[in-house]
């Protein structure tokens, strides 16, 4: 399901899409997630501080995305950890046929954040990942895996540390409670709502730490990735 149309998310995905040119330098892109980053995270505070005068604004629910394709596991991985940083919560269900059904929960503006965030990083992570060399005498598997679990650790700790400044520098609520008190009673409501649906859900650890020389040009190209700031036998939860 595609985020519908809004002014505000159609103007980070417009600057999004900069960044996932291939033409772009490091440095464009890089002043591309700078701009993106910054909007994305002021969008999602803005709902979430007047959805708390207006709750008509703003409502929780649950969205369905299929994950399929080449590297199932990490693109599962880095959607788990896109839900945690912008406060949704996911589960792994029907794995059949190649393809991978992620339930995700959250609010609204919040399911909209992460999968515009997804659709965009999958892209970039991938065609950093195909640029990169291993060393010599090293797998190119290897290599691609552990680019691919720099790139999602590092994006995990930039979106974290991006929403928290977004929380810090945000005005308070009509009602006069903080940011920091909104967000946390928001993620009550999407963990209770998510234990309602699955109550016998177990979390899992994501296994993202491999050993290979790509892991730290998975880092750097993380760091420079466009996060869309001013710009998840049994089933498994998502959690990190």
């Amino acid at each position: 399901m595609r985020p519908q149309s809004n002014p505000q998310l159609d103007k980070i995905r417009a600057i999004l899409a900069k960044a996932e040119n291939p033409a772009a330098t490091p440095e464009e892109a890089q002043a591309y997630f700078a701009k993106a980053a910054e909007l994305m995270a002021k969008y999602g505070i803005e709902q979430a501080m007047l959805a708390d005068s207006d709750p008509d604004r703003d409502k929780p629910g649950d969205r369905v995305i299929v994950v399929e394709g080449t590297y199932a596991n990490d693109r599962i991985y880095l959607l788990g950890y896109i839900a945690d940083a912008l406060n949704c919560h996911g589960i792994t269900r029907d794995k059949s046929g190649g393809r991978t059904e992620v339930h995700l929960f959250g609010y609204e503006s919040d399911l909209d954040r992460v999968e515009l965030l997804f659709t965009s990083l999958l892209l970039q992570m991938f065609n950093g990942m195909r640029q990169g060399r291993p060393a010599y005498g090293e797998s190119t598997v290897t290599y691609r895996k552990s680019w691919v679990a720099g790139f999602i650790l590092t994006v995990y700790k930039r979106l974290q540390e991006i929403e928290a400044r977004a929380r810090q520098e945000a005005p308070a609520a009509a009602s006069g409670r903080s940011a920091e008190l909104v967000v946390a009673d928001r993620k009550t409501v999407v963990m209770a709502r998510f234990n309602a649906a699955y109550p016998t859900a177990r979390s899992n650890g994501r296994k993202t730490n491999r050993r290979g020389t790509g892991f730290k040009s998975g880092q750097e190209a993380a760091r420079r990735a466009d996060l869309g700031q001013t710009r998840v036998g049994g089933r498994r939860a998502l959690s990190a």
